[in-house]
């Protein structure tokens, strides 16, 4: 195939423009010839060819002629499917091979401009490598062009730097029982996305979210760049963030559950059973023997909510106490109580 354009972006066979974009922007910034004073014949060789790949495989028709023919066809030496149909403004007939359509370059610093939003950053745009070498060499922008693209400094020529918009949090919702087992959502997300000429259309995706068992309320999954596009702007991230809906039954507290029980006075002097369903759906049955007293707690160990470093350890089920005492007693009661009590003192 001669020049392989996916290994110079260092992407697959099956990248996406997205994916392939984000390629370009990060080879372009690291080769561009002003950024390399010290070695700048060997970066504009590297930026041609990564400006040069780009522009291949960004066109639906020259990336499907490179795929099937290779460099060959893109040079006319194989005539490409449907050759006849025409192919763009960067194809024309070379006429040594009837029907046939050859591939010419645009200029390095071209596409730059237009990819990076510049109207005409290195003044005139010429053919060949020494048109773009005098261009470049005299580093008009110098290191501050690329200090603007995340490396602090400025820009030259009031040039607006490319920002970042602050990132978009949305809460996401999951029951006690969801974050006890573990779960994975799936959102669906509207956002506008843009090329490089800064033309925007919509577009709809579907985020899949694992929640893992014992995240707790606030962890935050982010997902990068996946705002509304613009140019010159950097897409913002999306963030959920987990949010516990209110239980029925349990509270949590760290890697804790508590539950909070009705009992009679009764009930807290003689004894009690408590008679729970887990977050699992498992039934417990946990006999108290002891006094039970207002500020008395039972601890369950290991029946708590899952660890998130490590779910296979748990913390602990807590039971607390609501005793409800007797409005009122009689005389009789109150004697009965005073001889039981004294008694057992």
């Amino acid at each position: 195939m001669g020049v392989d354009y996916y290994k110079i972006l260092q992407v697959d066979k099956n990248v996406k423009d997205e994916d392939l974009k984000k390629a370009y922007r990060k080879l372009a910034m690291k080769w561009h010839p002003d950024k390399n004073p010290t070695n700048k014949k060997d970066a504009e060789t590297k930026f041609k060819q990564i400006s040069e790949a780009y522009e291949v495989l960004s066109d639906p028709e020259k990336r499907a002629i490179y795929d099937q023919y290779g460099e060959e066809g893109l040079k006319g030496q194989v005539p490409p499917p449907e050759a006849g149909a025409g192919g763009g403004t960067s194809f024309y007939s070379t006429g040594d091979i009837p029907g046939s359509f050859r591939f010419n370059p645009r200029n390095a610093d071209e596409i730059f401009a237009e990819f990076f939003g510049f109207s005409s950053p290195f003044g005139g745009r010429g053919g060949g490598g020494g048109g773009m070498r005098s261009r470049f060499s005299g580093g008009m922008f110098g290191d501050d062009m690329f200090r603007s693209f995340g490396e602090g400094g400025g820009i030259h020529m009031n040039q607006a730097a490319p920002r970042k918009t602050p990132p978009i949090e949305k809460k996401l919702a999951c029951t006690l029982e969801e974050i006890y087992r573990g779960t994975t959502k799936k959102m669906k997300i509207s956002r506008e996305i843009a090329d490089a000429s800064g033309q925007t259309m919509p577009v709809e995706e579907i985020l899949t979210i694992n929640v893992k068992p014992g995240w707790k309320k606030g962890t935050k999954i982010t997902f990068p760049e996946k705002g509304n596009e613009q140019l010159n702007v950097t897409a913002a991230d999306l963030v959920f963030v987990i949010d516990e809906r209110p239980h029925s039954v349990f509270s949590r507290e760290g890697n804790d559950l508590i539950v909070t029980q009705k009992i009679s006075l009764v009930e807290a002097l003689t004894g009690y059973t408590v008679h729970l369903t887990t977050l699992d759906g498992r039934n417990l049955s946990i006999p108290i023997n002891n006094v039970i007293h207002p500020n008395y707690e039972e601890v369950v160990p290991k029946e708590g909510m899952p660890l998130p470093k490590d779910p296979s350890k748990k913390g602990n089920l807590r039971i607390k106490f609501n005793i409800k005492f007797p409005t009122r007693l009689t005389d009789e009661q109150k004697i009965g109580i005073r001889k039981l009590l004294t008694a057992s003192a």
